[in-house]
């Protein structure tokens, strides 16, 4: 019965006395044990855990307490010090983000031969980027570069912060980004970019929660709806 029963990170299928199947917390014990720091998280409340599953089967245990409520993985790696964002950071943060999303873009289009990493439709807007002449090849640029390529080529921008938006908007599928969805794009950030958690904070400007499309449209500057 539990083979088509799905359950959220953190719980595991059970069956109860009559056979049926229900989702009950994991025991943080039956997680696999670490092979090294690289499988560390650190989660909001400033624990390093020995992974996700640890992590995901301690909120469980929780769930419905103010801590659990509050409790998130914050980002992959021990806890550490992350220094704080500077004003002027912050605002050089999106130019770099831009650029970033779009040669994660190419480098998928590049490589999709069968992988089917996009859909037919996506490879045509890619292709436009790609085969663009005047696309700013990857490599580590100056913001003032930066923030003159955008002006200049402000279309090839478009697309990559839409398809990310639609990337990471999956559980449910309703145009909001919650804290969970956006953990697969924030977690692996945060040890690199300390900017990362301002930025996203910022992104939601109604402060409700959940970043709306058209907010995360005007955090990368993009005016735009796809």
């Amino acid at each position: 019965p539990c083979l088509n029963h799905h359950c959220k990170k953190g719980k595991v299928c059970e069956v109860d006395e009559e056979n049926t199947p229900m989702c009950v917390c994991q025991d943080p014990t039956t997680c696999p044990g670490a092979v090294g720091e690289f499988e560390h998280v650190c989660a909001t409340d400033n624990t390093t855990y020995d992974s996700s599953c640890h992590f995901f089967a301690q909120k469980c245990s929780l769930e419905g307490t103010k801590k659990g409520h509050k409790l998130h993985l914050d980002y992959i790696g021990p806890c550490k010090f992350i220094e704080a964002c500077m004003d002027a950071e912050l605002n050089e943060f999106p130019l770099r983000m831009r650029d970033w999303l779009k040669n994660v873009l190419v480098t998928l289009y590049e490589r999709d031969e069968e992988n089917n990493l996009l859909t037919e439709k996506q490879k045509l807007r890619v292709r436009k980027i790609y085969e663009n002449e005047k696309r700013l090849q990857a490599g580590e640029h100056s913001l003032d570069l930066l923030a003159h390529d955008f002006e200049k080529n402000y279309n090839m921008y478009i697309f990559p912060v839409h398809w990310q938006f639609g990337q990471l908007d999956q559980h449910p599928v309703d145009g909001f980004l919650s804290h969970t969805e956006l953990a697969p794009l924030r977690a692996p950030l945060i040890p690199m970019e300390h900017c990362t958690t301002r930025f996203f904070e910022q992104c939601d400007a109604d402060n409700d929660k959940y970043i709306a499309l058209e907010e995360w449209a005007n955090c990368f500057s993009i005016k735009e709806r796809e």
